[in-house]
């Protein structure tokens, strides 16, 4: 939530999108709901595989990417009426989206298998990474989710008035968005490494 907030922030600073934002608003803020919710299926998935014993595969990424299409299914039908449409074209986003699934649902498992136990996430963390995996790990994921999201954004039907803003949004938000992502993994492995040194 905090990084869909930070990135709303910065698209307020951009003079095009200050102006269609309020039309838009409710809109993101329902797609931030939608991964949230995709990523917590990904970890439950590798808690359920760690207490298996069958390590991430192929199959877990396939049942994983259809299941996430059930949820965008879902967003889709909560959104009707809204100035703002969608149609989701899988054939581009699919690629992107079972990279992220998979990276994630990989760093979910080492993460719970590693976990000291008694122990807090940072410690989890710092048991399963070093500074350098934490911070290619979190790159990654973020870059990933800007890819969909540019995609996702190309899809947009606007209100006639706004359509002229539809690619000044997609020109400008996987930027945005690597910057926020950039900012928020700098602070979050402050917080993880905070007593380690560099």
């Amino acid at each position: 939530m905090a990084y869909s907030r930070r990135t709303t922030d910065a698209l307020r600073a951009v003079l095009p999108l200050r102006i269609a934002l309020p039309r838009i608003e409710p809109f993101l803020a329902q797609n931030v709901a939608k991964e949230v919710q995709k990523d917590a299926l990904v970890i439950r998935r590798a808690n359920e595989a760690l207490r298996q014993g069958v390590a991430p595969n192929e199959a877990m990424l396939r049942q994983l990417f259809q299941a996430t299409r059930e949820i965008d299914s879902a967003f889709l039908a909560r959104v009707r009426g809204l100035p703002v449409s969608i149609v989701i074209r899988y054939e581009e986003i699919e690629p992107i989206r079972v990279r992220r699934i998979g990276r994630l649902l990989d760093a979910a498992y080492a993460i719970l298998e590693r976990w000291p136990k008694g122990k807090n996430g940072r410690k989890a963390l710092q048991a399963s990474f070093s500074r350098a995996e934490l911070q290619q790990l979190i790159h990654d994921l973020m870059r990933l989710y800007a890819l969909e999201t540019q995609a996702l954004s190309r899809s947009l039907r606007l209100p006639a008035l706004l359509v002229p803003l539809r690619d000044g949004i997609a020109r400008n938000l996987y930027q945005i968005m690597n910057d926020v992502a950039g900012r928020m993994a700098r602070d979050l492995l402050a917080t993880v490494y905070r007593h380690e040194r560099n």
